[in-house]
C-alpha cells in the first residue's frame, strides 16, 4: 500500500546540465523560475512570455545564464530543451504546450494542474549540503509546505559541518563496501540513538533560589510571630474574610493582565496593575500600597516558571539580585523619609526609560547590530532596585530595557530580571511595611490569584515568542509607559 500511494520517484536533478524553459512572465512564472534558481543557482533557463515581471528582469540580472524573450511562445522554443514548465493564465495555451512537449518526449510540469504534469516542484528543506524533497503527489502543496516548516526546525544548521566531517571520514576507511558501510553505521548511530537520561541535578541558580527563599520565609515567620499573637492574626485573617465582595473579581482580572505581560515582557507589571485598578475607581494610595505588597507572590511564581522553563541565565541573576536587594532597600527608605520629591523623581524615570524604549526599536530595525556587554551589572540593578522603589516601579523597564537594547537575549533577560524581581520585591515589599504598615486585603489578594494563574503563560509565551518580536514588543511597551508616566508627571 505504502508504494502505491504516492508512486512518484523522488530524484535530484542537475539542472546545470541540461536545458529548461519556461513559458509564462507573471507572479507564477517568477515562483517557478525562483525556485529553479534558489535550488541550482547556474541552472540553464530560458523564460518566453509576452510580458516579463519586474521581479523577473531583476533576477535574471544576478543570473546571466538566465535568458528572457519578450514575445509570445513558438514551437521551436522547444528544441533542444530537457524541462518545460508551463506558468500562463491560459489553460488552452497551457494544454497545447503541454501536448507539444510531450509529442517530443519532454518532461513538462503545468502550474496548478497536476494531471497535466510529469513531474512536480515539491517543497525543499536544505542545510547546506543537505537536501530534502517533499511530495504530497499533487494533492496538497499547503500540507508539504507545513512538514517543509517542520523538518526545517528539526535539523540544525550544524547538520552540515556533520555532512562534511562524514564525507571525510568516507573517505578514509579502508575495506569493502559492506565494511565501509558498517563502520558508517557505528559512527552515525548517535543521532538516532536518544541519549540515556541523567539524574536531575539542581544547578547554583535553583539552590540560590531555594536557600533565598527558605531565609526570608524564616525571617518572616520569625517576624511575625514574634512581634503579632496568634490570636491578633485570627482577627485579622477574619477581619480580611469580611471585606471579599464580588470586587475581587476585578482585581483578580487585573492582576492577570498586569501579570501577563509583566511575565511575557520582563516589564509593567505595577504601571499595568496600579492603571488598571484607578481606572476602576481605586485611589492611588490604596493602588500603589496593594500592587507593591502583591508583587511577592506574583513575581515569586513568575520567576520560577521562567526557571522551570529553563528562561534563567544562572550568571546574569547572580550578578543582579544582590544589587538589585540593596537598592531597593535603600530606596524604600529613602521614598518614606523624602516622599515629597517622589514627583521629581518619576519623570527623570521616564525619560531614561523612553530613551531606552526607542534604543531597543532602533537595534530591531537594523539589519546588523553588534552585541555591547553591560560591564557594571552591579550598578545597572542597585539603580534599577533604588529606582523601582522610588518611582513605584521600573526594576524590569530600567534593568531588562538596558539588558536587550545592549543585545541581550531577551528571553534569557527576561527570566532572570523576572526571577530577581521576586527578591527585590520582598526587600521593598518588607520596608515599606516596617515603616508604613499596610491594608486593602481583598485588592491584594486579587491581584495574587490573578497573577499567579497568568504566570506560568506570561513565562511560555518569553520562550515562544521570536526574538525580533519580543524586542518590538518590549520596545513599544517601554515607550508608552514612559511617556505615559511625563505626561502624568506634566498635566497641561
Amino acid at each position: 500500500m505504502a508504494n502505491t500511494a504516492n508512486p512518484l520517484f523522488p530524484v535530484f536533478l542537475k539542472l546545470e546540465e541540461l536545458q529548461t524553459l519556461v513559458v509564462g512572465g507573471g507572479a507564477v512564472g517568477l515562483e517557478k523560475l525562483s525556485a529553479i534558481l534558489a535550488n541550482s543557482p547556474k541552472a540553464q533557463v530560458r523564460l518566453v512570455a509576452p510580458e516579463i515581471h519586474v521581479d523577473i528582469w531583476a533576477l535574471a540580472t544576478k543570473h546571466p545564464q538566465v535568458e528572457l524573450v519578450v514575445r509570445e511562445f513558438q514551437e521551436d522554443d522547444l528544441d533542444g530543451k530537457d524541462l518545460v514548465l508551463i506558468a500562463t493564465d491560459d489553460h488552452v495555451l497551457n494544454r497545447a504546450i503541454r501536448d507539444l512537449a510531450k509529442s517530443r518526449k519532454i518532461l513538462t510540469n503545468v502550474a496548478d494542474t497536476p494531471q497535466q504534469c510529469d513531474f512536480y516542484l515539491g517543497s525543499i528543506v536544505q542545510k547546506g549540503s543537505l537536501k530534502l524533497g517533499i511530495s504530497t503527489n499533487g494533492k496538497s502543496p499547503t500540507v508539504a509546505k507545513r512538514v517543509k516548516e517542520v523538518l526545517n526546525e528539526a535539523f540544525p544548521e550544524e547538520i552540515d559541518q556533520v555532512l562534511g566531517k562524514m564525507g571525510k571520514i568516507r573517505e578514509q576507511l579502508n575495506g569493502d563496501f559492506a565494511e565501509k558501510v558498517k563502520q558508517l553505521n557505528a559512527l552515525t548511530e548517535g543521532l538516532v540513538t536518544p541519549a540515556p537520561k541523567k539524574k536531575q541535578k539542581y544547578n547554583v541558580t535553583s539552590v540560590l533560589v531555594m536557600v533565598f527563599a527558605a531565609i526570608a520565609l524564616m525571617v518572616t515567620g520569625h517576624l511575625l510571630f514574634t512581634y503579632i499573637p496568634l490570636q491578633t492574626i485570627g482577627n485579622v485573617a477574619l477581619d480580611v474574610a469580611s471585606q471579599i465582595d464580588s470586587d475581587i473579581l476585578i482585581f483578580i482580572v487585573a492582576g492577570f493582565v498586569a501579570q501577563l505581560i509583566d511575565g511575557a515582557l520582563g516589564m509593567a507589571y505595577g504601571v499595568s496593575a496600579t492603571t488598571f485598578l484607578l481606572s476602576f475607581g481605586v485611589s492611588p494610595v490604596a493602588a500603589s500600597a496593594s500592587v507593591h505588597a502583591s508583587e511577592i507572590f506574583t513575581s515569586g511564581v513568575s520567576g520560577w516558571m521562567h526557571l522551570k522553563f529553563g528562561n534563567v541565565n544562572s550568571k546574569l541573576f547572580k550578578n543582579i539580585v544582590l544589587p538589585g536587594v540593596l537598592g531597593a532597600i535603600l530606596g524604600a527608605y529613602l521614598l518614606f523619609t523624602f516622599e515629597e520629591y517622589l514627583y521629581i523623581i518619576k519623570p527623570i524615570v521616564a525619560v531614561y526609560t523612553l530613551v531606552l524604549g526607542i534604543l531597543i526599536l532602533r537595534k530591531v530595525l537594523r539589519k546588523k547590530a553588534k552585541k555591547k556587554p553591560v560591564k557594571k551589572l552591579g550598578f545597572l540593578a542597585t539603580a534599577g532596585g533604588f529606582l523601582d522603589a522610588i518611582g513605584g516601579g521600573g526594576w524590569g523597564p530600567i534593568v531588562s530595557s538596558t539588558l536587550i537594547a545592549k543585545g541581550r537575549n531577551p528571553m534569557y533577560t527576561i527570566g532572570s530580571v523576572n526571577l530577581a524581581e521576586f527578591f527585590v520585591s520582598i526587600a521593598s515589599s518588607a520596608t515599606f511595611v516596617a515603616f508604613a504598615g499596610i491594608s486593602h486585603w481583598q485588592i491584594i489578594l486579587g491581584l495574587i490569584l490573578g497573577g499567579s494563574i497568568s504566570a506560568p503563560i506570561g513565562a511560555m509565551l518569553a520562550r515562544k515568542l521570536p526574538v525580533k518580536t519580543m524586542m518590538i514588543i518590549v520596545g513599544i511597551v517601554v515607550i508608552i509607559v514612559s511617556l505615559r508616566l511625563i505626561v502624568m508627571a506634566f498635566p497641561f
